[in-house]
This record gives structure tokens, C-alpha cells and sequence, in this order.
């Protein structure tokens, strides 16, 4: 995404706060000492961790996480957001789960929009019916990533245990004619592609598909895989996010001790619970709730503070940090 489509969402007082979110990270990396200057200008919330899919390296879906399933209320979701939109630029509608099986999804993403706040959106794609997706063009999404991680039944449900792939493809088709229909540029479609050793022969043909259905753009992404698992490395080196050192899988990311991520962006669960990054599904640094605290209270908080004055020390010492794609981009 260009930065010229955000340009409407920045007002002068979100474009001061961008200086002062870069200004304060450059320092902390220079005196390894957190300065946190401005608040958050990205945000990521989790309308849910319901999902009905059994996705094979996700925790939520293979039933790994020991986390309660529930989902975001709205007037929980409204007070995030009033207290961060002064300075919200971009908010991502996810984290773990399935985000529209919360039946307040709508509803967030409008009143995100009525705010002036750049709305994303990530799914599996299978509750994209045509009441849906009249309600998505309705409700000012701005970019809707869709995962279709095959380009046939059997490749796709290799990794995306208990889905209808003819089902993704017959919504995503819905939506970019009701788009069309109501004259609309957005949502953005994006179809993603998890790059798998049962599918890196498919690359080519999801481009195709892609095409085909009328997509905007296909992203190919690595797999975070733990244990390693042979079947489902890939077998091709540029679309694996490891590489194997000494007879041991290491990410590629050089880890530096830094990360803008932890400087910018806040990632909220549907509990409440404030994480560091999207990198740690299994919330083992809770660094406060926001039913109980101020959010931008929380952003400045001891605790956090101290969770990023670990990383500019030594940041490969943190265990979320260990799949971290920082740096790590796949060209189409």
C-alpha cells in the first residue's frame, strides 16, 4: 500500500505524532534507553479468537493455546478507539480467530471510518456471502487480505484444515462484482499465499487465479513453522523464512536490537490485554488491560517500557523475536 492512499487519514496532528513516534525510536536506539514521545499511530485489535478452521501451525486453530475463545464487545472496541483515534492512522481488524464471526465486525469497521482511520481486515474467506460482502463494500473497508493458500482442494486443505476452497474463490468473486457494482475502489482485495512445500508449485497459478477473479494484488508469505516440520518446509531456499545453521533452523532476520514495531504500533486482544507485537499469539508478555487501564496510559507504562529496553540490549534473547519477518520480504 502507497503511502499516497493514507494521506487522507493524516492530520497535522497525526503527522506531528509520526515525528515524534521516529524521533524518540532513533534516540532510544542511540542511548539504548526507551523514549517514547509519541503514541501509537498503528493499531491492531482482535474482534475474536473463534475460528472454524483447524489451520495446522496456528495455535488457536490446532487448539495449542491454553486461551479462552470469546470475542470483543463493541462498546469494549469504542473505547480503544476514542482513546487512540486523535492519533490512529491504520488499524488491522485481527490477530488470532476469525474476525467475522463477531457479529459486531460490521459496526467496528464503520465506526473506524467514521474516525478517519485506515481500516484492514484479514480472513479465511469463508463467510464472504453475498449479504456479507454488501455489508463489507457498506461499511468503508479500505483492504480485505484473503488467504488461498493452494489453488486446488487438496493443496489448499493440506494447511488449511476444514476449508471449502471452492467456497473462498465463489466469495472472492462475489466481492469484487458487488465492489464493481457500487462503483467503489475498495476494500483493496489482496489474496495471500502461505508458502508451503504441498503448494510452491502453485505460485504461478495463484497469480492466475488471482487475476482471474479480479484481485488487486497477491502476496506471497512465509510460514512461521515451529518443530520445524518437514512437510510443510518449503523445499525452495527465497520462500522459507529459515535457514538451517549447524544442523538448526534459525529465522533469516538478522535480529538487530531493535523494533520499530514496538516504538509504533499496539496490538490489543479481545480480552483487552495489551501484547508487545502480533508475534506473540500465546500472550506470554501481558503488558496490561485496557478494561481496567488508560490505552495510552499503557503504551507508556513501566512495563512496557521495560519489555523495550530489552530488546535495544538484546533482543535474540526474547522468544517472540525468534519468527519475526522484519526484513524478511517475498517478491512476487
Amino acid at each position: 500500500m502507497t503511502f499516497i492512499r493514507f494521506l487522507k487519514y493524516i492530520s497535522i496532528t497525526k503527522l506531528f505524532n509520526l515525528f515524534k513516534i521516529y524521533f524518540g525510536y532513533v534516540l532510544s536506539k542511540l542511548i539504548k534507553k526507551p523514549f517514547i514521545l509519541g503514541s501509537p499511530f498503528s493499531l491492531t485489535i482482535e474482534p475474536t479468537n473463534n475460528c472454524n478452521l483447524s489451520c495446522l501451525e496456528c495455535p488457536t486453530g490446532n487448539n495449542e493455546s491454553n486461551r479462552k475463545k470469546g470475542v470483543l464487545e463493541f462498546e469494549g472496541y469504542k473505547k480503544i478507539i476514542d482513546e487512540t483515534k486523535k492519533y490512529l492512522i491504520y488499524l488491522m481488524l485481527y490477530f488470532q480467530g476469525e474476525p467475522f464471526l463477531n457479529p459486531d465486525i460490521f459496526e467496528m469497521i464503520a465506526y473506524a471510518n467514521l474516525n478517519k482511520i485506515y481500516t484492514s481486515i484479514s480472513t479465511n474467506g469463508h463467510f464472504l456471502d453475498s449479504d456479507n460482502n454488501s455489508r463489507i463494500v457498506k461499511s468503508g473497508l479500505k483492504k480485505i487480505i484473503v488467504s488461498i493458500d493452494g489453488t486446488t482442494q487438496e493443496s489448499y486443505e493440506k494447511y488449511r484444515v476444514g476449508g471449502n476452497f471452492n467456497k473462498v474463490i465463489s466469495g472472492v468473486k462475489n466481492l469484487v462484482q458487488l465492489r464493481g457494482k457500487n462503483d467503489s475502489s475498495f476494500p483493496q482485495i489482496i489474496v495471500q499465499f502461505l508458502v508451503l512445500k504441498a503448494n510452491e508449485h502453485q505460485i504461478e497459478e495463484i497469480k492466475d487465479l488471482s487475476r482471474t477473479l479480479g484481485a488487486d494484488k497477491v502476496e506471497l508469505k512465509s510460514a512461521q513453522i515451529e518443530d520445524f516440520n518437514k512437510n510443510l518446509m518449503p523445499t525452495i531456499d527465497k520462500f522459507s523464512r529459515y535457514t538451517k545453521i549447524n544442523g538448526n533452523f534459525k529465522i533469516k532476520s538478522k535480529l538487530k536490537n531493535c523494533c520499530f514495531r514496538i516504538w509504533s504500533t499496539l496490538v490489543v486482544t479481545w480480552e483487552g490485554i495489551i501484547v508487545p507485537c502480533c508475534f506473540d499469539k500465546r500472550l506470554q508478555y501481558p503488558l496490561g488491560n485496557v478494561n481496567r487501564e488508560d490505552v495510552l496510559k499503557l503504551w507508556k507504562s513501566p512495563l512496557f517500557n521495560q519489555f523495550r529496553k530489552e530488546i535495544l540490549l538484546n533482543r535474540k534473547k526474547n522468544t517472540i523475536c525468534g519468527n519475526c519477518t522484519e526484513g524478511l520480504r517475498i517478491k512476487n
